[in-house]
């Protein structure tokens, strides 16, 4: 076994023993879970009755009664009468038709249903079949490197739900939290792509000092624009759930940079790759020439990257700019809106951490990879 392959195994053994790990690991808030006699399961939507629902054109309120088939839990099989309140908002409602799958609430008493409410449309199914289709097309494509992906992507969804979410629920500092979380993703998604290897070492480099710039600017950004944590969606809803004490502000400057972390990473890992594979295939190279074309390379990525931030933070903010168009507000009331605001930070310092990450990722890959006179091993 080479090198290179006892490096891989390394990093993937250590990422999956530490997904194992946060697997079973307790969030503490396992008792948060309401204990009731009451069961959540999928049901099969066999009819519905629209008389009691008030249309006014825009919005729907009142009530559906459905006619349910059970398709899961202690009353399998068994139809039962199910009602949908609907509250007017478009957002939040649900509006169910025969042949629906729907997630329902099934209260029980001495063994007998009580009552059956929906909660909404039943989508697992369909996520599960999204999710298997995306680990398979990676896997086709990527080989054993789509693996290493999607074994990054698993544990960083446990770091933030099981990690993450919890310490900052209890009051922990949301921005210590968050740069540990993310410092601790950047060494371990970079490894599993890399293995522990001196190109390791150079974009968890880069990628950390993005991130330090970003964290840094994004904290007087967010006071010197006067913005507040409760721009951020379903904020309010966090503190009227019994978290008075949690400081939103902290938490928003701690999105800011962990929203960019993963542009970061791919980032000073294009440049280290770059670099990498120059030095293979000239080995003669000098560090100066590898720095400065890994340089080149990462002023062409930035030209695209910045403009990733920008796509994927507006996206979800279109119907609003819509709304700015429609109603023809002034651009100076726009750019003051605090939700608009709080995007600029989000998109602008962003850029400021990618403009930072890749110039020290190519110093760094230059002087740690460059001037060899030997054949760089190759890569698994």
């Amino acid at each position: 076994m080479t090198e290179s392959k006892k490096k891989n195994l390394i990093s993937v053994a250590v990422c999956a023993a530490l997904t194992l790990a946060l697997l079973i690991l307790p969030t503490g808030f396992e008792g948060a879970i309401k204990k009731d006699n009451s069961q959540r399961v999928k049901a099969e939507v066999l009819s519905v009755d629209n008389s009691n629902i008030i249309d006014t054109g825009l919005v729907q309120a009142g009530e559906q009664t459905c006619q349910v088939r059970l398709l899961q839990g202690d009353f399998k099989g068994e139809e039962h009468s199910c009602v949908n309140k609907l509250s007017g908002s478009l957002e939040q409602d649900a509006i169910y038709e025969p042949g629906d799958m729907a997630l329902v609430m099934v209260s029980q008493s001495d063994g007998e249903v009580r009552a059956v409410s929906s909660i909404d449309h039943y989508r697992l199914d369909w996520e599960i079949v999204l999710g298997a289709a995306f680990f398979l097309f990676l896997v086709v494509f990527a080989g054993w490197m789509g693996v290493r992906a999607m074994l990054s992507f698993i544990i960083s969804v446990l770091m933030i739900w099981k990690v993450l979410i919890p310490c900052c629920l209890k009051g922990y500092n949301p921005i210590l939290i968050g740069a540990v979380v993310t410092a601790a993703l950047t060494v371990l998604i970079i490894a599993l792509v890399y293995g522990f290897d001196k190109r390791s070492l150079s974009a968890i480099t880069g990628a950390a000092a993005g991130l330090f710039v970003t964290c840094i600017i994004g904290i007087i950004c967010t006071k010197g624009f006067k913005i507040h944590g409760a721009v951020m969606s379903y904020s309010e809803s966090l503190l009227y759930s019994g978290y008075q004490n949690l400081d939103l502000t902290q938490i928003f400057m701690a999105s800011i940079f962990i929203g960019s972390s993963g542009a970061m990473m791919d980032l000073s890992v294009d440049i280290t790759s770059a670099i990498y594979e120059v030095m293979q295939k000239r080995p003669d190279l000098s560090r100066r020439e590898a720095i400065m074309s890994g340089i080149r390379v990462g002023r062409a990525a930035l030209g695209t990257m910045t403009t990733t931030l920008l796509l994927a933070y507006s996206g979800g903010y279109i119907a609003l700019l819509m709304v700015f168009m429609a109603q023809g507000t002034p651009l100076i009331n726009i750019f003051n809106y605090k939700y608009v605001a709080s995007e600029l930070i989000h998109t602008v310092v962003g850029s400021f951490g990618l403009v930072t990450a890749a110039p020290l990722t190519a110093l760094t890959a230059g002087c740690i990879l460059g001037g060899k006179k030997e054949q760089l091993q190759t890569e698994v």
